[in-house]
C-alpha cells in the first residue's frame, strides 16, 4: 500500500502541510498541498503547493528566491495534515520574517505584537509594486 492511501485528502483534494525548519524545530509556515504538488516536492526536494486563492501550483521560493530543501515528509496518526521539514533559504515569510508566525498575542488577549526581526521588505524581496 502506497502512503498516499494513508493520507486524508479533504473534499477540495488539499491537506494542511505544517512547515517547520529541521536545525530548530520552529514552524515558519503553514500551506495546503494536493496530491500533485506533495508529488513534486518528494520528486524535486523542493516544497511545492497549490494556492487556493489563484488556484495553480506554485514553488516556494520562485519570485523570492527564498526556497525550502526538503530534509523529510511525515503525516500525523490520523492522516489528515503533513509536517515537512525542511532546511530553510532566506524568510519563509512573503512578509519578509524567517516565519509567518511572527505576531504574538499578548496577555491582555486583544493585541498583538511583533516577535522577531523582519529579514526584508517585500518590496525587497519581490521588487516595488508598479
Amino acid at each position: 500500500m502506497s502512503f498516499y492511501d494513508q493520507l486524508k485528502f479533504d473534499a477540495h483534494g488539499l491537506i494542511p502541510a505544517i512547515i517547520q525548519e529541521q536545525s530548530s524545530g520552529r514552524v515558519l509556515m503553514m500551506a495546503w498541498m494536493n496530491r500533485a504538488s506533495l508529488e513534486r516536492t518528494l520528486a524535486t526536494g523542493k516544497t511545492h503547493f497549490w494556492s487556493r486563492s489563484r488556484q495553480k501550483y506554485w514553488m516556494k521560493g520562485e519570485s523570492s528566491g527564498h526556497t525550502q530543501a526538503v530534509k523529510s515528509v511525515s503525516f500525523d496518526c490520523d492522516g489528515d495534515t503533513l509536517l515537512i521539514q525542511v532546511e530553510q533559504i532566506g524568510a519563509a515569510c512573503h512578509e519578509g520574517y524567517q516565519s509567518c508566525f511572527f505576531r504574538t498575542v499578548q496577555s491582555d488577549g486583544v493585541t498583538s505584537r511583533v516577535t522577531e526581526p523582519r529579514l526584508q521588505t517585500p518590496e525587497q524581496i519581490y521588487g516595488a509594486k508598479p
